[in-house]
């Protein structure tokens, strides 16, 4: 597979995952094994993965659970074409369609998913220092998109009783929930993840179902990464 020289190829899961990311730029976090984790798949899914990056998420769950396929979608052309190369590198092209498409265009057919998995944004814009890379500064702050575009965009592509799931900032977790609901997503399973025993929470993750019932299951705490880690 053909590196550009501002690329490197990492292994992970012990060498059942190859992956090409950026090497200065935007590099996936634990927050998207987490995520891959944490959101319920159930056999022959269809995920819709909004915001893919390079594809790790879509990557990670068509080796770790039961999914019968992925839309990857990805705003920016560079990690697009990473995410092409990555399912073609993995073997899971059959299986898994890159759309280099803007979220906000409802580029993906109405009512096509059972799932939605989305690692947003977290910072409001003017909030914090803004990466001076392009790539990391889109990852990290709202700047093309916001999370009432990514609820909107599930809202749409999701069937009725599907599932979106998603990890964000604890300090932002009352906003999470108000949005969930005013896009008709009920909370149905969270998660908080904390640095340690002795630390606030710095994540949550978050799976609503659309239409659902009240009731939420607050699962076990995460300490650090849990059992995961990104080191290749």
């Amino acid at each position: 597979m053909k590196l550009r020289s501002d690329e490197t190829l990492d292994e992970f899961l012990d060498g059942r995952l190859r992956l090409i990311q950026s090497e200065r730029g935007y590099r996936f976090s634990i927050d998207a094994i987490l995520l891959a984790q944490f959101v319920t798949v159930k056999p022959r899914d269809v995920v819709v993965d909004l915001g893919a990056g390079c594809g790790i998420i879509s990557l990670l769950l068509l080796l770790e659970k039961p999914v019968g396929y992925v839309i990857a979608l990805e705003i920016q052309k560079t990690l697009a074409d990473q995410a092409v190369r990555n399912a073609a590198l993995n073997g899971v092209m059959h299986r898994m369609g890159v759309l280099l498409a803007d979220l906000r265009q409802g580029p993906i057919r109405k009512s096509i998913a059972d799932v939605v998995v989305c690692n947003p944004p977290f910072r409001r814009p003017g909030s914090g220092r803004l990466n001076p890379d392009l790539q990391r500064a889109i990852a990290r702050h709202e700047i093309m998109v916001s999370l009432n575009d990514i609820l909107s965009a599930a809202s749409t592509v999701l069937k009725p009783k599907g599932r979106v799931a998603v990890i964000y900032p604890a300090a932002r977790l009352v906003d999470l929930l108000v949005r969930l609901r005013a896009f008709d997503f009920e909370p149905k399973r969270m998660r908080v993840v904390y640095p340690s025993m002795e630390e606030e929470s710095k994540l949550v993750l978050v799976e609503g179902a659309r239409g659902g019932k009240g009731g939420v299951k607050v699962l076990p705490p995460l300490i650090d990464q849990g059992d995961f880690s990104i080191v290749s």
